[in-house]
C-alpha cells in the first residue's frame, strides 16, 4: 500500500528540499497562539512562493472555516484540502494483452530513466515487459533504452536512428502479441509542446497502436520535471489537447524546492499523478497517494536517525 511507513518515509525524504523551502516557513508562522489577518495575509504569500499558483492558493484560503481559531487546526485544514484537490479520479484504465502504455514528455524530463523504473517495478513483479524504443531522433536514446532494458529485466525492440517510430510501435506491438508480453512501454522522442510536427508524430503513433491492439495504447502518461514547478502545466495542456493524457508522471521531485506545483498543476488540469520520482536509482518510483503527499508535505519528515527503507 501506497501508505506503507516505509513509503511515507522515502516520500518525506525526497520532499526534503520543498519542505524546508515550504513547511519549515508554516511551522514559523503557526507558532502564534491565535488566528489572525495579519497570520492568513503571510500563509498566502507563503503559498504563492511554494509555487501552488494563485487559483490553488484561494482556493486553499477560501476552504477555511470563518471559525478556525488556532494553528494546528488549520494545519489539519490544509492537509485536508491539499489532498482533496489531488485526489482526481483515475477513471477506469482498460485492460489489455498486453498492456500498452505510450510515455511522452519534453527533453530533459528523465523519460528513459522512469520508462527503466516502470519496467523494473513490473518485473519484480512478475510481469514479461517489452520496451519499443520510438525515439530514433535522439543520439544514444536507444542505446540509453537498451541499457535500463538489461538493468530492469526487460526486452527492447528498436529500429536504427532516424527510423520511422510508428513503424518501431507496429513491430513492438506485434512481438509483445507474438510472444505473450504483459506490458509494453512504448519510449517517444521528447518533443516540445509547440512543435506541431512532433505532436502530429505522437498522433500517428497513437494511430498505429490503436489499429494494431483495439484500446492500445491503454494509458499515455505524461512526465513533467519537478523543478520546472508550475510552468510543466502549460505543458500538459498542450500534450493533453494533443492526444488525451491519462496520468502523470512527476519527476526529479527529489530535486526542487517546487514540489508544491503538484498540488497546483493537479487543480488545474484534473489529471491524476500516478508516479513520483524520487532519485536516480532503478527503486526510486513510487506509486502517487494523495493523503501520503500532503502529509510528506506538511510534516517534518523522517527523524535523522531512522535507517532509511533503501539503505540495504
Amino acid at each position: 500500500m501506497a501508505e506503507h511507513p516505509a513509503f511515507f518515509s522515502h516520500l518525506a525524504t525526497g520532499l526534503r528540499k520543498t519542505r524546508e523551502a515550504f513547511f519549515d516557513r508554516i511551522v514559523r508562522l503557526l507558532q502564534r497562539s491565535h488566528v489572525d489577518q495579519y497570520l492568513l495575509e503571510e500563509l498566502e504569500e507563503i503559498l504563492i512562493t511554494a509555487d501552488l499558483g494563485m487559483p490553488t492558493v484561494q482556493r486553499l484560503l477560501d476552504a477555511l472555516p470563518p471559525t478556525v481559531a488556532n494553528p494546528d487546526e488549520l494545519l489539519h485544514v490544509l492537509k485536508q484540502q491539499v489532498t482533496s484537490i489531488l485526489s482526481v479520479s483515475q477513471g477506469n484504465i482498460p485492460e489489455g494483452q498486453p498492456h500498452v502504455v505510450l510515455t511522452l514528455g519534453v527533453n530533459g524530463v528523465g523519460k528513459t530513466t522512469t520508462i527503466g523504473k516502470l519496467a523494473f517495478r513490473a518485473t519484480r513483479e512478475g510481469k514479461r515487459v517489452l520496451l519499443a524504443g520510438a525515439d530514433t531522433f535522439r543520439a544514444a536514446a536507444i542505446e540509453q533504452l537498451q541499457i535500463w532494458g538489461e538493468k530492469a529485466g526487460a526486452e527492447v525492440i528498436a529500429h536504427q536512428r532516424g527510423g520511422d517510430p510508428a513503424a518501431v510501435v507496429f513491430d513492438a506491438l506485434q512481438a509483445a502479441q507474438a510472444r505473450g508480453v504483459d506490458l509494453l512501454l512504448i519510449d517517444t522522442a521528447g518533443r516540445l509542446h509547440t512543435k506541431k510536427n512532433l505532436l502530429e508524430e505522437l498522433k500517428k503513433i497513437h494511430r498505429v497502436a490503436a489499429r494494431n491492439l483495439p484500446g492500445a495504447p491503454h494509458e499515455s502518461l505524461l512526465m513533467l520535471d519537478a523543478t520546472t514547478g508550475l510552468n510543466a502545466a502549460l505543458q500538459a495542456r498542450e500534450f493533453h489537447k494533443a492526444i488525451g493524457i491519462t496520468g502523470l508522471i512527476i519527476t526529479k521531485l527529489d530535486g526542487t524546492a517546487k514540489g508544491g506545483a503538484v498540488v497546483g498543476i493537479v487543480a488545474e488540469l484534473q489529471i491524476p499523478v500516478r508516479y513520483v520520482g524520487l532519485g536516480e536509482g532503478l527503486e526510486d518510483l513510487e506509486p502517487f497517494s494523495p493523503p501520503a503527499f500532503a502529509e510528506a508535505l506538511f510534516s517534518r519528515g523522517p527523524e535523522p536517525n531512522r535507517v532509511s527503507p533503501r539503505a540495504n
